[in-house]
């Protein structure tokens, strides 16, 4: 196990050498909506955060650290519409198609529930939300970036109901 380990790290030592690394920030739109058994519809929030990102050749992987709105408005008469802020922690691999310039973006989120306005004593939240992420990133110049992602929860986001996390995220953001 051990032998594992230190090969491990010397194989990502020897990539993190000759990788580009860049931190960042970035902040964008969410249009999120939850997908189960009750009618809802979209709801508009945001997300802002950090990025840090290793590029090696066509390849990169960026870890982020998100605040994200999400939830949905509710249509039924007397529910109040699911209002969910979470920090995520999305870990991307991006494979540059157009070098240096439009990347495809994919890789698992893991998002943490720090507030909702859930407050029956029979409905509760989940506290923890695990998705997965996909779409397209733009490098514009050296610094600034575009991207556009679809976020497809795949536990359920309560704990009486059978709801997931959908949620469309537009952003753009600066590599320092």
């Amino acid at each position: 196990m051990k032998k594992i380990f230190v090969i491990s790290m010397l194989v990502i030592g020897a990539l993190s050498a000759q990788a580009q690394i860049a931190i960042g920030i970035k902040a964008g739109a969410n249009f999120s909506d939850t997908e189960g058994t009750i009618n809802t519809s979209m709801r508009t929030g945001f997300h802002a955060g950090a990025i840090l990102q290793l590029k090696y050749n066509n390849f990169a992987i960026q870890p982020e650290l998100l605040y994200s709105m999400q939830g949905s408005k509710v249509t039924l008469a007397g529910v109040e519409d699911i209002n969910l802020s979470y920090v995520t922690v999305p870990v991307l691999v991006k494979y540059y198609i157009l070098t240096d310039i439009l990347s495809i973006d994919a890789g698992p989120q893991f998002a943490f529930l720090v507030d909702d306005n859930i407050s029956t004593p029979f409905s509760k939240s989940q506290s923890f939300d695990f998705a997965v992420v996909g779409g397209l990133g733009l490098d514009i110049g050296k610094s600034l970036f575009a991207q556009a992602h679809y976020v497809a929860g795949l536990t359920d986001a309560s704990t009486n109901a059978s709801i997931k996390n959908r949620v469309i995220q537009l952003s753009v953001g600066y590599k320092f």
